[in-house]
């Protein structure tokens, strides 16, 4: 059985996919093979021209609830080094196109981590989120200390750190860690429809814009400033550009091709 679900042209639309987490008798826990699977399926997505918008979700219980610790439980220091993981999500994070987490339920731990490393989190009223590691004598690995304290503030995501706590869907928008909580049974629908909204939007553009947010993390704001300004000009040369100035000053719809 697939760890992950892949569905191409989501709701038949021919610009969207989704990827559904498969585990669900543990609760979507992540393993290599989870890591490994949507490594391949989102390179595939990545090379396919026609999808311009990916979602990521689990089921209604758990988006994903951690790492799977049975796979963890005897390993070493030196098992840590050698294993893959490390490097699957460092390849995760190479994804180009807009790629956005529908939260429903538990998403902790490795969970949370994947879940903060797609470009926004929505999340149902009913979600769970957190990093409660510590609980059982860790601590995060893939960007737990990072995105989440980056969106959180030092104060209050050490508080969340060193105490396990789990934050529930209204704390998490409040937070700035969640972009839009909505109900339950409205999730996959809202994410599609934000989906949809992307799709719509002229592809080059949008993967130099997500890598000039991306570079902002990294870089001091000196450098993130020179960064976002090549890849403004660089925008200049896809004709999307020109169709979408042309649109605007002729009071019409875009229609772009990618180009």
């Amino acid at each position: 059985m697939s760890n992950i679900l892949c569905t191409p042209h989501f709701q038949d639309h021919p610009h969207i996919a989704l990827l559904k987490i498969n585990r669900p008798k543990v609760l979507n826990a992540i393993n290599n093979e989870v890591l490994r699977e949507l490594r391949d399926h989102l390179r595939h997505l990545d090379d396919d021209k026609s999808i311009r918008a990916v979602i990521l979700t689990g089921d209604d219980r758990a988006f994903a609830a951690g790492a799977d610790l049975a796979s963890l439980a005897s390993a070493s220091t030196v098992d840590q080094i050698l294993d893959e993981r490390a490097r699957l999500w460092k390849e995760l994070a190479l994804f180009s196109k807009p790629l956005i987490a529908a939260v429903n339920g538990f998403a902790l731990g490795g969970g949370c981590e994947l879940a903060m490393s797609c470009d926004f989190i929505i999340a149902s009223d009913s979600a769970k989120l957190g990093q409660p590691e510590i609980n059982v004598g860790i601590m995060p690995g893939a960007g737990g200390t990072q995105r989440f304290t980056k969106a959180l503030g030092k104060a209050r995501a050490n508080y969340y750190l060193m105490t396990g706590e789990m934050i529930d869907a209204q704390e998490a928008l409040d937070f700035g860690l969640v972009a839009k909580v909505v109900p339950k049974d409205t999730l996959m629908q809202e994410s599609f429809e934000a989906a949809k909204k992307i799709a719509t939007k002229a592809p080059v553009s949008m993967r130099l814009m997500k890598e000039a947010v991306n570079k902002s993390f990294e870089m001091p704001l000196k450098d993130g400033l020179d960064f976002e300004r090549r890849n403004f000009y660089l925008t200049f040369s896809t004709k999307d550009s020109k169709e979408g100035i042309n649109a605007f000053l002729e009071k019409r719809s875009a229609s772009y091709e990618g180009l």
